[in-house]
């Protein structure tokens, strides 16, 4: 059955079909005519995974990100970053790198950090002589703290796939989020170190940028404060901090327009729509895999070989670097995930250790060819051809690797935090 999904699969997708249709028509024939289940079955089930309450913060945190976006936040944490490391070797890389860490804890949202971000710090990095190829694939890269960082769209993704609660990933990925973005801040600090370099900023430079982006920096406090304080679900601090985006941009900033407001919500309706026909028909994988028992069945023959947790996350490693040179992040997730989740558990590794290491690798697939859509949002930025950055990428592949390394290592980095809550 497994081998009639992946024929059918591999056919539509040489043929183009979209990937949602991909999952969705193989699953469906093999669950229709090869484990002949009720289609009324099939719809409830898929039903009820697009209707998860913490599904619910995706479009909300999409928003949120997307109102920031048009109304003048992403400006004043750049203009922070840039007054904080500004001066240093390669200062504006840092301050992207920074402004994308900052950016991270509003929305969660990968594509919306690389507009956000990338629009204001791009072209003046360009300008001003920094190597082309390697700020637009240092944009994307950057961009995978928004994975980790809470809140996150991919942390709520992983909880509702494995039921881990949403609190304890949003957790998990605060201190491998801050690995990632110590890594990318050394790999830019050795290729930039001899760009020119700005002065320090004066003290009331410094004072009026922290000023000018503390109402937006009270965000994350909004939205992790309400959560872990008992306040809010992350489904509402998400409603909350779609709320205070807008009173961000249109009281505070004044830079929110009507015209603004309709195009943040029509951006969140296309990236929604996109994600939730995934999910609605990605569903259908998990069941066929549930009726098939083919996760039980690798576990055994895992369990058979003798397999060490090492030679797992080896496996699992260049699996996910594998796929995600072919299918975006959603689908990624709904792919691996149910098969992946047991042979964890019967390997004894923490779920929200594998959580962090899963996400970096899966975001690596941003940056390599041929659907690298992380690369191709920061080169549309600047309208540059994608195929004249792809040579910077080998670079941040080695970055993405030492971090899954470093997290197969020392689970604590995942799992020290939430342990406290």
């Amino acid at each position: 059955m497994i081998a009639l999904f992946g024929l059918s699969a591999l056919a539509l997708a040489i043929l183009s079909v979209p990937i949602f249709l991909v999952f969705g028509v193989s699953s469906t024939a093999v669950a229709l005519w090869g484990l002949k289940l009720p289609s009324a079955m099939l719809m409830q089930i898929s039903f009820d995974a697009m209707t998860k309450q913490v599904l619910v913060a995706i479009p909300l945190f999409l928003f949120a990100g997307n109102v920031m976006l048009k109304g003048g936040t992403a400006r004043r944490l750049v203009d922070l970053s840039l007054a904080a490391v500004g001066h240093l070797p390669g200062g504006l890389a840092l301050a992207m790198i920074l402004a994308m860490a900052f950016f991270a804890a509003f929305c969660g949202s990968i594509l919306a950090a690389i507009g956000a971000i990338g629009t204001v710090l791009l072209p003046t990095m360009i300008e001003r002589g920094y190597p082309k190829a390697f700020v637009i694939v240092l944009a994307a890269c950057a961009a995978i703290i928004e994975a980790l960082i809470p809140p996150s769209n991919t942390a709520i993704l992983y909880s509702a796939i494995t039921h881990v609660p949403v609190t304890k990933t949003f957790a998990a990925g605060v201190l491998p989020g801050l690995v990632l973005m110590t890594l990318l801040m050394l790999y830019t600090l050795l290729v930039c170190r001899n760009m020119p370099r700005p002065p320090r900023a004066s003290w009331p430079v410094l004072r009026d940028a922290v000023l000018g982006a503390l109402p937006a920096l009270l965000t994350p406090v909004i939205i992790i404060g309400g959560i872990y304080g008992g306040l809010f679900t992350a489904a509402e601090s998400a409603a909350v901090a779609g709320v205070w985006g807008i009173v961000l941009g249109r009281y505070i900033y004044r830079e929110l327009t009507l015209k603004g407001l309709w195009e943040a919500l029509k951006a969140t309706a296309e990236s929604t729509t996109v994600i939730f026909a995934i999910i609605a028909m990605a569903i259908f994988l998990s069941i066929v895999l549930t009726y098939t028992k083919t996760p039980q069945a690798i576990v055994e023959y895992m369990v058979q070989l003798g397999i060490t947790q090492v030679t797992f996350f080896l496996a699992a490693g260049l699996t996910l670097l594998f796929l995600g040179a072919f299918i975006e992040v959603v689908p990624v997730f709904y792919l691996t995930l149910p098969i992946f989740i047991p042979v964890i558990h019967s390997l004894k590794i923490d779920t929200l250790q594998f959580y962090v290491f899963f996400t970096g690798l899966v975001g690596i697939g941003l940056l390599t060819p041929p659907v690298c859509v992380g690369v191709y949002m920061a080169a549309s930025v600047v309208r540059e051809p994608p195929e004249r950055v792809f040579k910077a990428v080998p670079g941040f592949i080695v970055i993405g690797i030492i971090y899954a390394a470093i997290m197969a290592s020392f689970p604590w980095l995942a799992t020290w935090l939430p342990s406290k809550l």
